[in-house]
């Protein structure tokens, strides 16, 4: 293989070495599920241990030395978006798309997805011709490779000789990520809301596993959606609520630690149309979702109650008390008063489902 490995500025490591070399591999070795530890940026034992097992899974010499050859296998395997400094320019770099091919790949993109406005075909791969390489990953998804392969020109194709196939499974790969980095219903998959009332803090906790197990002993049901909100999920429900009401354009939503989300898609469209459909699988409607909550705070729970007949329930005093109509823990304020004998209150008309430490 005789892609450009100098635009990608990587020296060798191994053990004794440090610096941002070393965290790019470390990282790397992490996310393919190796056991390295911490990353640290120093080579050490456990580091060279773990190069020494991905050598010999991919048939490499079993040297515990990341050199060129190393680096070329883990390249294609997702290193190249660890690299220092990684840019779009270095990757098209690397794979020495210069400008004649870029200006080629452009014209690709837009005879691909018909993209509205067209990318200009100046030669050079800025922002927005990498939004377009995420757009059109977005509508053909896995057709991807294939489409490049036919669309890019036989010109492209006799430069890079040998290397053309691995250049295209690098820029579908990258392609891929930009696609799924954009906002959009699959990040409603991302940091999942807790169902577990053993995620909620004490004493709230022991509070609600009390008041929970007197309803189930008494024979209602209670079937629980939400306790803890992560609030990096509290966040993408807050924006793409924000979004989608108007209050704030997508290329104004700060950045949060954690969550590598792309608001802004290649349109305007596109960017409102995946805040739509987030707020679609999330469930949020109308309500308002605030960034810092009790459900962030582990002090929430949402569940729904139901009943057959009189509930014959035990309060906190162990007093007795007969509940009928109505039968759900929306509106009887008898279950109410029960709950908060635990110490579990019902937040009123707002949010139906909704308990917490306080009824807020």
């Amino acid at each position: 293989m005789v892609l450009n490995m100098d635009a990608l500025k990587l020296s060798p490591v191994s053990k004794g070495s440090s610096g941002i070399a070393v965290i790019a591999w470390q990282r790397f070795l992490k996310e393919t599920e190796y056991l390295i530890g911490s990353v640290t940026g120093d080579f050490d034992n456990t580091t060279e241990a773990a190069t020494r097992s991905y050598q010999q899974r991919i048939g490499l010499p079993v040297t515990g030395v990341v050199d060129n050859t190393t680096y070329a296998k883990a390249l294609l395997q997702g290193l190249i978006f660890k690299v220092p400094n990684f840019s779009t320019q270095m990757l098209l770099d690397y794979i020495r798309f210069g400008e004649a091919e870029v200006k080629d790949l452009q014209l690709a993109l837009n005879t691909i997805a018909q993209l509205i406005p067209p990318l200009d075909m100046d030669g050079k791969f800025g922002p927005t011709s990498t939004k377009a390489l995420g757009e059109v990953y977005l509508q053909i998804d896995v057709r991807m490779w294939g489409y490049l392969n036919l669309h890019l020109s036989t010109a492209t194709k006799q430069k890079l000789g040998t290397d053309f196939h691995q250049a295209l499974d690098i820029l579908t790969i990258y392609a891929k990520r930009l696609r799924f980095i954009l906002s959009g219903p699959h990040w409603y998959n991302y940091f999942p809301t807790s169902r577990s009332i053993s995620d909620l803090v004490s004493p709230f906790r022991e509070q609600v596993q009390s008041f929970y197990k007197a309803m189930v002993d008494a024979g209602a049901q209670a079937i629980i959606s939400a306790t803890y909100r992560p609030p990096a999920r509290a966040y993408l429900m807050h924006y793409a609520a924000q979004i989608d009401r108007g209050e704030i354009d997508p290329e104004n939503v700060p950045p949060m630690d954690g969550v590598s989300i792309d608001w802004v898609h290649y349109t305007r469209a596109g960017s409102l149309l995946a805040a739509a459909q987030m707020i679609d699988m999330y469930g949020i409607g109308g309500n308002p979702v605030a960034l810092a909550s009790l459900h962030t705070q582990r002090l929430a729970i949402d569940w729904n109650i139901t009943w057959a007949g009189t509930l014959k329930i035990k309060d906190a005093n162990g007093n007795i008390v007969e509940i009928g109509e109505p039968r759900n823990g929306v509106e009887n304020q008898d279950l109410f008063d029960v709950g908060a004998s635990y110490g579990v209150y019902k937040l009123r008309d707002i949010d139906p489902p909704h308990w917490s430490y306080n009824g807020h």
